[in-house]
């Protein structure tokens, strides 16, 4: 009997065993394809053991069975991704012999050609390594012998050494149980040189080897808690804004810091809400509900996805890792696009977020971009920024030549405005901007006892109060436009824009107030 053999059983190594069920060893010869030793070859240069132990199996094979290596002429009109398939298949017609494969669509595709196929299906169990995680453990580290792990809860992390004098022969193990396991459920996000990630169930798996790293090292993460919005320190003001206003939202943080977990709470929050959510993930390691799509880089670019999102029409999407300049530029043309767009990315500090849009993204576009900033640290919510482009002279300067575009950034509970940003020169000035905060009375309520003074170059709004500091001015509860206050009085010039508001708002009989 005479059996070709694709390159997945053979890496499976499973021959072996599916022979022992063949009564008749007399006479069984083994034909392998050069293609596939050729595949072999690739997947050996790119830093896959998978090539080294193919070849191995089939010399191992060699020693007891008799192994042909046959060639296929080239074909110039089968082209297409199924063209080696295809190949594989017609040396099994040549030859008149069983196809052993343990992929379905070559198995079925050969039965219509009317070529013997046998279909090898294999089970891998849960790797070994998964069994080191109980309920307080975030994630393994694998390296030098050594297995630790970071217990805890977040923003409250120990490390535990909880295994060592492991050899790096049983690391490689804990590698290929892992690899074999991925790729069997469809579970590999990532494949380079020196580098697998692979997201299994809710472990999120990173092996690296040489070429890239300088050892064998298993990194093994699970998310360690999952939070509704109702779990935060979330304020009913920021939770209005959420369902309401906000549809360019940053949540930003250290690393480990709980932006995922916010996210993932983020993204079924807006479920409920009857919102069409999806996630825009490279891994796809957010845990939310079957009803959110997780979407990967479309033939590795995300480019491709968002252009698919744009089609499906989600009401908001959670884009997962925010981090170089191609995601940020992705990010802006699909909130640009009218979808609401909520980031997930790195930053030490809640302004770091917004700053990196800086050069990568037209400056005036930044707050039609993100409207919302939400910093989070130890798993909790730290600080929360909101975004307006308001024409004004920026604070420190006092010629009103110098009155330009200016993203005010202002503290979403206290509204004090705690940067500036503006051009100046060929350059993005971002300013802090320190001030008094009003009282809690004063910001809710507004300040009582106004008095307006006009002259013939000013409009003096003055108040009872010395509050020095950014404050908004409103006519009948409408947002007007904010100004500096010092000493509980804001001088605004009458042949200014601000001064036609101020204005028209005293000729029709509205209340001003300062807030």
């Amino acid at each position: 009997m005479k059996f070709v053999l694709d390159t997945n059983v053979i890496i499976n190594e499973k021959v072996v065993e599916f022979l022992k069920d063949i009564s008749e060893k007399e006479g069984i010869e083994i034909l392998i394809p050069e293609l596939v030793i050729h595949e072999l070859e690739h997947i050996a240069e790119k830093g896959n053991d998978d090539g080294i132990k193919g070849i191995e199996y089939i010399k191992k094979l060699g020693e007891n069975l008799d192994v042909k290596i046959v060639s296929s002429p080239e074909n110039k009109t089968d082209t297409g991704l199924n063209r080696n398939n295809r190949l594989i298949m017609n040396i099994a017609k040549e030859n008149k012999a069983v196809l052993v494969t343990s992929d379905r669509l070559l198995a079925k595709i050969s039965e219509l050609y009317d070529v013997q196929v046998r279909l090898l299906k294999f089970t891998y169990k849960e790797p070994e390594i998964f069994k080191f995680f109980d309920e307080s453990t975030l994630s393994l580290h694998v390296k030098g012998g050594v297995i630790f792990a970071k217990k805890g809860s977040v923003g409250n992390f120990r490390l535990e050494k909880i295994s060592e004098g492991i050899s790096e022969e049983r690391i490689k193990e804990y590698a290929d149980e892992i690899y074999e396991y991925g790729r069997e459920n469809k579970f590999i996000e990532i494949e380079e040189r020196g580098v697998t990630v692979i997201q299994a169930g809710i472990f999120r798996v990173v092996i690296a080897k040489p070429p890239f790293c300088d050892g064998y090292e298993i990194t093994a993460v699970k998310p360690l808690v999952k939070k509704t919005l109702g779990d935060y320190n979330i304020t009913n003001k920021l939770l209005k804004r959420l369902e309401e206003r906000a549809e360019g939202i940053f949540i930003s943080g250290p690393p480990g810091a709980g932006k995922s977990t916010f996210a993932q709470g983020l993204a079924e929050f807006y479920l409920n809400k009857g919102k069409i959510v999806k996630t825009m993930e490279s891994p796809r390691d957010l845990q939310v509900r079957d009803e959110i799509s997780q979407y990967a880089p479309l033939e590795g670019n995300m480019e491709k996805t968002a252009d698919i999102l744009l089609l499906v029409r989600p009401d908001y999407t959670i884009y997962d890792e925010v981090r170089k300049t191609k995601d940020f530029e992705i990010f802006a043309d699909m909130r640009l696009a009218g979808v609401g767009m909520v980031g997930v990315t790195h930053s030490s500090k809640p302004i770091d977020a917004i700053q990196r849009l800086i050069g990568r993204v037209e400056f005036g576009m930044i707050p039609h971009i993100i409207d919302t900033v939400i910093f989070i640290k130890g798993g909790v919510i730290e600080k929360v920024y909101e975004l307006n482009m308001e024409i004004k002279v920026p604070r420190g300067m006092r010629d009103m030549d110098l009155t330009r575009p200016v993203i005010v950034v202002r503290d979403f509970d206290k509204l004090n405005v705690e940067y500036e940003m503006y051009s100046f020169g060929n350059e993005v000035v971002v300013a802090p901007v320190r001030t008094k905060e009003m009282t809690k009375t004063e910001n809710e309520q507004g300040i009582s006892g106004i008095s307006i003074m006009k002259s013939k170059k000013y409009i003096t709004i003055q108040t009872h109060t010395k509050f020095t500091g950014e404050s908004k001015i409103y006519a009948d509860d409408e947002f007007l436009f904010s100004d500096f206050c010092r000493n509980g009085r804001i001088k605004i010039l009458r042949n200014t824009h601000y001064g036609d508001i101020i204005m028209d708002c005293l000729k029709s009989g509205k209340k001003i107030e300062m807030r």
